[in-house]
């Protein structure tokens, strides 16, 4: 007689894979929300109720838990994205628009600035992210310089750069309400051109 197939167990295992892997990813999620990406990789492994192989044999890096969380996150940026296609004409503000979506998708965890800035020099499990973030923002800059209100000479990567550097600003413990507006400002004048404007009527004495 032959044997019963062995199929019915091996979908199980893969199954109780799946769910850890999920209650893992819920757990992380949680911990970066509450304590930020500082959070030890042993820390989520004890508060989700694995064993330290169980957690490393399902994502070997941390880099790896976040960039299978950012998953989310760029999903959402990129709803963005198309929110601001749809609905400005102006290639300037809509610039203006994705440089706030970005600043809003690298504070997702606090100090989640400081692994996607290692992302952009060395190759890291959120490389492939963050290149397909900057692949985007020069779309868009594109636009902004051919209709002439972003200068040329700057990429798609300066500006990236330039958004993260104000992120990172923002989770410092210098800055204050006024930090990240400031910068943006700051960030803008490096990139756009300013519009034409008539010039002020002269007060008769």
């Amino acid at each position: 007689m032959a044997e019963m197939s062995s199929a019915p167990p091996v979908r199980r295992i893969r199954k109780d894979a799946q769910h850890n892997r999920a209650h893992i990813l819920d757990v992380a999620r949680q911990a970066f929300v509450n304590e930020g990406v500082d959070v030890s990789m042993d820390a989520i492994a004890k508060e989700a109720g694995v064993g330290p192989g169980t957690l490393y044999r399902n994502f070997p890096r941390k880099e790896d838990l976040l960039a299978a969380l950012l998953t989310v996150h760029h999903q959402a940026l990129d709803q963005r994205r198309a929110a601001i296609e749809a609905e400005e004409n102006h290639a300037g503000r809509a610039l203006e628009m994705w440089i706030d979506a970005l600043g809003d998708w690298m504070r997702a965890y606090d100090g989640l600035p400081e692994p996607l800035r290692a992302a952009c020099r060395i190759n890291s499990p959120l490389t492939q992210t963050c290149r397909a973030v900057i692949v985007t923002t020069e779309i868009i800059l594109k636009s902004a310089q051919e209709e002439g209100h972003a200068r040329e000479g700057i990429s798609g990567r300066d500006i990236f750069l330039g958004a993260l550097a104000i992120a990172w600003a923002n989770g410092s413990t210098a800055a204050d309400d006024r930090t990240s507006n400031t910068l943006l400002d700051v960030l803008k004048n490096g990139w756009g051109i300013a519009e034409n404007t008539s010039p002020a009527p002269i007060s008769s004495l």
